[in-house]
């Protein structure tokens, strides 16, 4: 499959045919960069082959189907579950890492799989050298803060192995009732004047930014501990089959979601912007986004697809007579 996909560019890139009111176009190197609701985001997501969703600014990844060039850069890696279209680009990922002699990553992963993440890690030191980074096991529920004014929590989501999605918090400190209103040029210089501006207490969340869910049914949706990945800024959520020709039961016995569900649980989604991932290889791109585009409020609008690759992987996967029934 490999070669004969060797014409596409793996490079995840962000995706496209965002309105304008969602998106800066950033004038840089990479011209093609976008950002929604203050966050660039890239990626590459194709049910059955890979799944990449990479947050430069926070530099952080949500699952690595393949290792791109574009990934490496990425301290923190999230891994949704140990599908290999989710998991297969890890090794490389740290030993690439290691090769340009950059700090070792910090992984989460779900705690019920951190053993035979473990093992993949041994079998491959036996082979090659000493892969350094730091494995957490997050169980749902957990937090872990990345640093001072970021956290991670992870959120049960519904597969057919084990498997769980991450919300990612801005945190602050909680301000003196005094210093309420400020400007922050002038809190700055009472901190820096030595005056004590904020709470002497643990910080707080502020917001759930960011929301990935990995592949899952819509369960999660109607979960009542979840309510943060509904009201994150964006909600990155699996769409593996968005036609009528695909059925709800179909997508669910293989543990994954229907945008028809995505519609019916539409007043739920109290997120600004929403991003469809995971779609089947057996979609072209403009299947894709004649559903994106006809969805209903209040839906319309804040809804995209992230369908780099999917021009590439349909086209293979009609020459070669395939159709994925999985993903």
């Amino acid at each position: 499959m490999e070669e004969s996909m060797a014409f596409c560019d793996q490079i995840p890139q962000p995706f496209n045919s965002i309105p304008e009111n969602h998106l800066n176009k950033k004038k840089k190197k990479r011209s093609s960069e976008l950002t929604i609701e203050g966050y660039q985001i890239e990626g590459l997501s194709i049910a059955g082959h890979e799944t990449c969703v990479i947050v430069p600014s926070l530099n952080l990844t949500f699952d690595i189907g393949k290792c791109s060039q574009r990934v490496v850069s990425q301290q923190f890696l999230f891994i949704s579950h140990g599908h290999m279209d989710h998991i297969g680009g890890l090794p490389m990922y740290v030993a690439t890492r290691d090769l340009y002699n950059m700090a070792p990553p910090t992984i989460f992963v779900p705690k019920a799989v951190k053993g035979s993440v473990e093992k993949i890690f041994e079998a491959h030191r036996a082979m090659d050298h000493q892969l350094k980074h730091t494995l957490v096991g997050l169980d749902v529920g957990e937090e872990f803060d990345l640093k001072k004014d970021l956290r991670v929590r992870a959120f049960k989501t519904y597969h057919v192995v084990p498997s769980q999605g991450y919300i990612i918090y801005s945190v602050r400190q909680k301000l003196k009732q005094e210093n309420f209103g400020l400007p922050g040029a002038e809190i700055k210089s009472l901190r820096l004047s030595g005056v004590e501006v904020h709470l002497n207490v643990p910080y707080t969340y502020t917001s759930p930014e960011i929301a990935f869910t990995g592949d899952t049914m819509s369960d999660f949706i109607i979960d009542l501990d979840n309510v943060d990945a509904l009201r994150a800024k964006i909600l990155i959520i699996e769409s593996t089959f968005v036609e009528s020709s695909s059925k709800v039961e179909g997508a669910r016995e293989y543990g994954h979601t229907h945008l028809s569900e995505i519609i019916g649980y539409a007043d739920k989604f109290q997120n600004k912007a929403i991003i469809l991932i995971h779609f089947s290889a057996r979609y072209q791109l403009d299947v894709i986004e004649n559903v994106v585009s006809a969805l209903p409020p209040p839906l319309a609008g804040r809804v995209f697809a992230l369908t780099k690759g999917h021009i590439c992987v349909a086209i293979f996967t009609a020459n070669c007579g395939l159709l994925a029934s999985k993903e």
